[in-house]
C-alpha cells in the first residue's frame, strides 16, 4: 500500500508559477512510474506528466515547455513544477503512482489560474 499526499496547489494569476509536491509512504517508491493528472470541471481526466521509475519524462502537449516533472526518490517525493500558467490550467491535480497491476492515487490538490 502506498500512500500519496498532494500539495502546492493554490491560486495564482496567468503567467504565474506553482509547484506541486506529492509525498509518498512506504519504502518502495522508487520502482513505480509516477504520473500527475489533472481534472477540470465537465472536462475528462488528463495525463499531464509521467516520470519513470528509471527518470524518463513524458507530457502533455498542453503542457510541454511549460510544466517540469521531477523526482527525489531519497524524499519519495515527485514535483510538478508549472509555469505559464494560463487560466485552461484550472484544474484538481491528482497523483498517481503505478507499477504493475497496483496504482494508487492521490486526494488531489486545486489550481486555480485567474486573475
Amino acid at each position: 500500500q502506498v500512500q500519496l499526499v498532494e500539495s502546492g496547489g493554490g491560486l495564482v494569476q496567468p503567467g504565474g508559477s506553482l509547484r506541486l509536491s506529492c509525498a509518498a509512504s512506504g519504502s518502495t517508491f522508487r520502482f513505480f512510474h509516477m504520473n500527475w493528472y489533472r481534472q477540470a470541471p465537465g472536462k475528462q481526466r488528463e495525463l499531464v506528466a509521467t516520470i519513470t521509475s528509471d527518470g524518463m519524462t513524458n507530457y502533455a502537449d498542453s503542457v510541454k515547455g511549460r510544466f517540469t516533472i521531477s523526482r527525489d526518490n531519497a524524499k519519495n517525493t515527485v514535483y510538478l513544477q508549472m509555469d505559464s500558467l494560463k487560466p485552461e490550467d484550472t484544474a484538481l491535480f491528482r497523483c498517481n503512482a503505478a507499477r504493475g497491476v497496483y496504482e494508487f492515487w492521490g486526494q488531489g490538490t486545486q489550481v486555480t489560474v485567474s486573475l
